[in-house]
């Protein structure tokens, strides 16, 4: 990796020569004439400059120093995402999971993401930096995609979470009504979308991950006589 200089008591990385290099009269040449002008770049917040982020600097050397190359953006994107330590949603559903929780054929079944957390549903931002270059990452998701195990699939958001109060209704948001008594095992995927900006460029990552739960149902038994 190239090592910084200090240009004017701030930290840079070389990029290369000033093109057009500035007339002798210029104060930066401290009355030399030989050697060049080179650019240096600075990570400041305060003045982006050209690079977004990022200010250059102006200097005069007598030989060239060794340039820094910006590294690949996706690169330092995908590390963004990695430290974000995303994870699938936890599930919430009713009729709950256990061996002493059972559903019934024909009765609503609620389904949301139990407690989201920026890792499990966003926004969460991260950056990755690398010298004076960084990429930002946003990402949330987008939806999650429920497979119900008898075949139906089913798009939501968030979901609302079920409480005793509601009874017998069905999710306002988020539900599904099985016809068959069985063992079923519920897939939740969620679809992350994250959004990347950064030297000049910017992108966009799509991630999905994936939680099961077995879920079992019933029927009610009528008694005759």
């Amino acid at each position: 990796m190239v090592t910084p200089i200090m240009v004017g008591g701030i930290e840079c990385y070389p990029i290369g020569l000033t093109d057009p290099q500035p007339d002798f009269a210029d104060p930066i040449w401290g009355g030399r004439t030989d050697g060049a002008i080179y650019d240096c770049l600075a990570a400041s917040p305060a003045n982006p400059g050209l690079f977004g982020g990022m200010a250059v600097l102006k200097y005069w050397a007598a030989t060239a120093p060794v340039i820094a190359s910006p590294p690949n953006p996706a690169d330092l994107a995908q590390q963004a995402v990695e430290s974000m330590n995303l994870s699938a949603i936890t599930i919430g559903i009713v009729p709950e999971v256990g061996p002493d929780s059972l559903g019934l054929v024909g009765m609503p079944v609620w389904m949301w993401v139990e407690q989201p957390s920026e890792a499990t549903w966003g926004p969460i931002t991260r950056t990755a930096s690398t010298g004076p270059w960084s990429v930002t990452a946003t990402g949330r998701v987008a939806d999650v995609t429920w497979e119900m195990g008898d075949g139906a699939i089913v798009h939501c958001e968030e979901g609302v979470p079920y409480q005793d109060v509601f009874g017998k209704q069905p999710s306002p948001s988020c539900g599904h009504t099985y016809t068959q008594q069985g063992e079923y095992t519920v897939t939740a995927t969620s679809h992350w979308v994250i959004q990347w900006i950064g030297l000049g460029q910017s992108g966009t990552i799509r991630l999905d991950l994936t939680q099961q739960v077995p879920i079992a149902v019933g029927e009610v038994q009528v008694l005759r006589q």
